[in-house]
């Protein structure tokens, strides 16, 4: 079982960054890999990244070279730095490890 906290949220103009964290407890975490997805009011929940234990990473084409997505084992903690963020990235954001979610955090990009 893992528990995983996400933060880092807030309201950003568009064309700003943000990063948002997720940070789990339990001993899998080094080893499994992590996903972000994000939600907008009134779609689906839809996948934005992973990245395994050793690194490799994949994106969405939605967010591809305006997001990075890494991780810090000894911290057992992931990050989502999101640059040139556009109105259309305003979601809920939450990361997934095997089948555990976080609560999420709210990430509002203003026109």
């Amino acid at each position: 079982q893992v528990q995983l906290v996400e933060s880092g949220g807030g309201l950003v103009q568009a064309g700003g960054s943000l990063r948002v964290s997720c940070a789990a407890s339990g001993s899998i975490f080094s080893i499994t890999v992590l996903h972000w997805y994000r939600q907008a009011p009134g779609k689906q929940r839809e996948w934005v990244a992973y990245i395994t234990s050793d690194g490799r990473t994949n994106y969405a084409d939605s967010v591809k070279g305006r997001f990075t997505i890494s991780r810090d084992n000894t911290k057992n903690t992931a990050y989502l730095q999101m640059n040139s963020l556009k109105p259309e990235d305003t979601a809920v954001y939450y990361c997934r490890v095997v089948d555990n979610w976080g609560q999420g955090t709210q990430v509002t990009v203003s026109s």
